[in-house]
């Protein structure tokens, strides 16, 4: 009889164990479900540099004889490395909690993509609340200003507004969670407009669907 008891206990404890394993399973595919009904836009983007030289430089023209020489190599060793951080913004308009642990984003320059990559840093935006992604970006532009070299440059700088947005820079992502060895993900990327005064972000798909194993 106590052998029996002692089994019973001990098949509640698993029982209730897998049950409260369970309902941590169920609420971060919650968190990762919600993320369709989040809103991400484009903030800012600050810190740009075109192969060292401050893009502002280059916009208010102050650029210097030093600056001059480090983007004439630049094209001459075939490179020309943007650098930024962009600021994307996520509201959550629910009463749900929503979250990931990572993100995937494509970089592109006058519609040409230039660069891609994974943050891995995790996020939670509560309920009715917002928060901030900063994101480092770096590209190599040498394909797009090779031909009209610093003029082309210099349209580049030219394009950005004071927020640090620039109508030739766009950027696309796809927020994703671990739930256990599983990376559940949008199916699509999200790409993330802003315009003066106004910020949208669109995709092919709001569902969360895609699933796959991290091991």
């Amino acid at each position: 009889m106590k052998k029996l008891k002692i089994v019973l206990v001990l098949a509640a404890c698993v029982m209730f164990n897998s049950c409260d394993v369970m309902q941590s399973v169920l609420n971060q595919f919650a968190s990762v479900a919600n993320l369709a009904n989040c809103k991400f836009d484009l903030q800012s983007v600050s810190s740009v540099n075109v192969a060292g030289v401050n893009l502002k430089n280059i916009t208010n023209g102050n650029i210097t004889a030093a600056d001059v020489i480090k983007l004439a190599s630049a094209i001459q060793t075939k490179q020309i490395p943007l650098g930024m951080n962009v600021n994307i913004g996520v509201e959550n308009p629910t009463q749900q909690t929503a979250a990931l642990t990572a993100m995937d984003w494509i970089l592109e320059v006058d519609k040409t993509q230039m660069a891609n990559g994974v943050s891995n840093k995790s996020y939670t935006i509560n309920p009715g609340k917002s928060n901030t992604i900063p994101l480092g970006v770096n590209a190599d532009l040498y394909s797009l200003f090779s031909k009209d070299g610093l003029d082309a440059l210099k349209n580049f700088a030219s394009s950005f507004t004071s927020e640090g947005i620039s109508s030739q820079v766009g950027l696309k992502i796809k927020p994703s969670l671990n739930v256990g060895e599983v990376q559940v993900a949008f199916p699509n990327y999200i790409a993330l407009q802003k315009t003066t005064g106004s910020s949208s972000s669109t995709s092919s798909s709001a569902a969360v669907g895609k699933v796959k194993s991290t091991k």
